[in-house]
Formats: structure tokens, C-alpha cells, sequence
């Protein structure tokens, strides 16, 4: 699944590639800008770009035994246009991938090595059920990890004009993590994106996260599962982890409840929540305590209700689609024991078509939203916007698109 499951990941871009370079290599800062559309150009601005590494610290060995021979591969520019996973409902992708056979092999794979699980939360505080719901969701616990050449896929997308500065920060971070010595080229392949391992790491998550957990002096993500599993804790912990926290809990809530608190931008005490009726899934109290939580409602007021602790942030930072952090964070509920979510009203939920969302976008760019691209994904801006339009209109305010809100704008409305 890691093919499809990262390609909305937010990356640490790095500083600017195209900032002017010191001499020597001053003369080569407006190739070293250009990008293209095609292959025309890619071997000349690859040349420069070897020269470029050479200046950030790489070895002029390890810069030509990682791009000497590279091809550009119009099938990765290809792949990289063509995406729409995530354009899926939270029903649609969690029952996919949130399948059993993940949630015990999750368990499986923990009570099979306790010992190197323990180690890892005691040293970064990332339970291991996090971390195989991770494992899970981004290549099926390793079985699929991608065989196209890293190197070129990310040498390809960096000369390409759609993302070339966050590509050229990996290929950097790509030919650095080879003159470290944790991997060589031919052994550096993945999916067409340029991610490795287990885990999925970009190379810059690879090169600065990356942790040698079975002591063998390599950092080995690909091959050897304490590095993975550590090197995804290390990482899950910078991005803001808090030790001994909860993430994701299903609650009830009551049908008067004032939807439009339910926003992941709106974080209140579980007593306050509490006070709005809002109950554990079993139907026991919340604790009336001060720790913040959000009310998620991905699919709607009709639909299943979670509260969102702090660490529902780490899995929005590991990947901004919500279907996916969602249903990362749910697998791990149901791998730490948590039983299955209340469906609601089900497949009485209206789902609104890839298209349909795609309209509804275009409305609401329209009407002054800025909700990014018109993609037919429901990301956070555009659940932002439709709760803001519901509630000029008088619908309940629970972010959730539908198609009477969209009949709604059409209309003019």
C-alpha cells in the first residue's frame, strides 16, 4: 500500500536548492534552477547537479556512483499525475485497509517480539501498536516495498516542474544516505515516489531520522526490522508524540449535540465534552479531566465519533489525508484491543462522487475559500469551507459534504 498511501505525506522541505551557489559553482545556479516537462535538458542539469552535491558534502564517489548512467522515466512523471486514493470515504478506505488480517498480524508481530517493542518505547515512547499500524497500512508489514529504482524515480521528479524543490532535497538526501554507506544504489529501490522501507521513509526522513537500532553500524531500512520499527518511533516522536497518551477513542454522542464544535481545530477538555453528553463507546463516563481533544466525525453527524487526542496530530503530519490518518489511528486502536467502530446510520450516508466533490470545490473556491487544489479529495480545507457554508445556510455545521449542499450552491444559494 505504500505506493498509494504516501503521496499526500507532508516533508520537511529543506533549504532552497536554487539559492546562488559560492564559487566555484556560482555560474551553475540558473541550470541548476531550471525544470522540465519532458527529457529534454535532464542530462545537463543532472551533470550540474552531481556538482552541486559534490559542494553540499557528498564524495565526488558516492555523486557518481549514484547518478552516473540515470535515465529520466517519463512512466514516474506519469504515475506521479495519476492519484486518487484519497478521494475514497473513511467507509471506503478503513474497510480496506483496516482489514483483520492486519489487526492480527499487528498483534502477532508484537507479542513476537516484546522485548525489541518495549526497548523501543521505553527509548522513544511510540507504543507498538502505533508503529505496526504504520508497518501495516504503508506496505503490508514489508511484503510490498516497491522495486523501481530509487535514484531514478527521484532524480526523474526532480527535474520535473510540479514538485522539482522537494525532490531535489530528497535526491540530495538520497546520494547522501548512499556515501554514508547504509545503502548502494542498486539496493536503494522502491516505489515510484522515492520512498524506502517499511516505513516509507523520503530519503531526507531516511537520512535525518534514521536510527541504527541492531547495532551494526548501518542505518538499514529496508532489511532490518529494529531500524525500521526505531527509525519510525524516532520520527513519530519528533513530530510531536507524547509519551503515555491516548490518540483515537470512540464515543457516543447526542443528536443535540452543536456540530459545529466538531473540528479538529476546536480542542476542549474531555470534561467539557463530557458536559455535551458526549460518553466512551461503551457508555461510560469521560474522565472529567483537562486533557484537549478534538470531536472527529469523518463521515458526518450520521456517521462513527471519535475524539482526537494531541497524538491525532502525529498521524496528520505523517500523512494531511484524514481518510489516512484516520484509519491509521483507528488500526491501531484495534490492534492495542479496541472492538470495531459503530457504523451509525451506514450505508444510509450519502458519499459524494470524486466529481461531485471536484464541483463542490470549484463552488466554493468561487465563493471565497481557498480550499487548494480542485482534486475531489476532502481534505481539511474543504471540510473548513463546507462548514462554513452550512452554516450560512442552516444546515448542521459537521463539515461533512453532501450532495444537498452541494444542489445548495449550485442553486446559488
Amino acid at each position: 500500500m505504500g505506493r498509494l498511501t504516501t503521496r499526500l505525506r507532508r516533508v520537511a522541505i529543506a533549504a532552497a536548492l536554487c539559492a546562488p551557489l559560492a564559487s566555484p559553482l556560482a555560474a551553475s545556479a540558473q541550470q541548476l534552477q531550471q525544470c522540465g516537462t519532458s527529457g529534454a535538458g535532464f542530462d545537463a542539469w543532472l551533470a550540474q547537479f552531481k556538482s552541486y552535491a559534490v559542494s553540499q558534502g557528498v564524495s565526488p564517489r558516492a555523486a557518481a556512483a549514484a547518478l552516473d548512467g540515470v535515465r529520466y522515466d517519463p512512466n514516474i512523471v506519469a504515475l506521479d499525475r495519476r492519484q486518487g486514493v484519497f478521494a475514497q470515504s473513511f467507509f471506503q478506505f478503513s474497510d480496506r485497509m483496516v482489514a483483520n488480517y492486519r489487526i492480527q498480524k499487528g498483534r502477532q508481530l508484537i507479542n513476537g517480539d516484546q522485548s525489541l517493542f518495549n526497548r523501543i518505547e521505553q527509548q522513544f515512547g511510540v507504543p507498538g501498536a502505533v508503529l505496526v499500524s504504520f508497518w501495516g497500512l504503508e506496505t503490508d508489514f514489508g511484503a510490498n516495498m516497491g522495486d523501481k529504482p530509487t535514484i531514478r524515480s527521484v532524480a526523474t521528479l526532480a527535474w520535473d516542474c510540479r514538485r522539482a524543490e522537494m525532490f531535489r532535497t530528497q535526491l540530495l538526501a538520497a546520494m547522501k544516505i548512499i556515501d554514508r554507506g547504509d545503502l548502494t544504489p542498486q539496493s536503494m529501490r522502491g516505489p515510484w515516489a522515492g520512498e524506502l522501507g517499511s516505513f516509507q521513509f523520503l530519503p531526507d526522513h531516511y537520512l535525518n531520522y534514521g536510527v541504527d537500532f541492531d547495532g551494526d553500524g548501518r542505518v538499514d531500512l529496508l532489511r532490518s526490522h529494529p531500524d525500521a520499527l526505531a527509525s519510525a518511533a524516532n520520527y513519530i516522536r519528533a513530530l510531536g508524540w507524547k509519551r503515555g497518551q491516548p490518540w483515537l477513542e470512540e464515543v457516543r454522542v447526542p443528536k443535540n449535540l452543536p456540530w459545529d464544535q466538531a473540528d479538529l481545530s476546536i480542542k476542549l477538555p474531555r470534561s467539557q465534552w463530557a458536559r455535551m453528553g458526549v460518553v466512551r463507546a461503551g457508555g461510560g463516563q469521560l474522565p472529567a479531566d483537562q486533557l484537549t481533544a478534538s470531536l472527529l466525525l469523518p463521515m458526518g453527524r450520521s456517521g462513527p465519533a471519535f475524539l482526537a487526542y494531541p497524538n491525532f496530530d502525529v498521524f496528520t503530519e505523517w500523512n494531511n489525508s484524514l481518510v489516512y490518518a484516520t484509519s491509521a489511528a483507528y488500526l491501531a486502536t484495534r490492534v492495542a484491543g479496541a472492538g470495531p467502530f459503530d457504523r451509525g446510520a451506514g450505508k444510509a450516508i450519502p458519499v459524494m462522487s470524486m466529481s461531485q466533490v471536484r464541483q463542490l470545490q470549484t463552488l466554493l473556491n468561487q465563493r471565497g475559500h481557498h480550499v487548494g487544489g480542485v482534486d475531489g479529495i476532502l481534505g481539511s480545507a474543504t471540510r473548513q469551507a463546507v462548514k462554513v457554508e452550512q452554516m450560512r445556510l442552516g444546515m448542521p455545521a459537521d463539515s461533512y459534504p453532501t450532495p444537498e449542499l452541494l444542489a445548495a450552491l449550485q442553486a446559488g444559494r
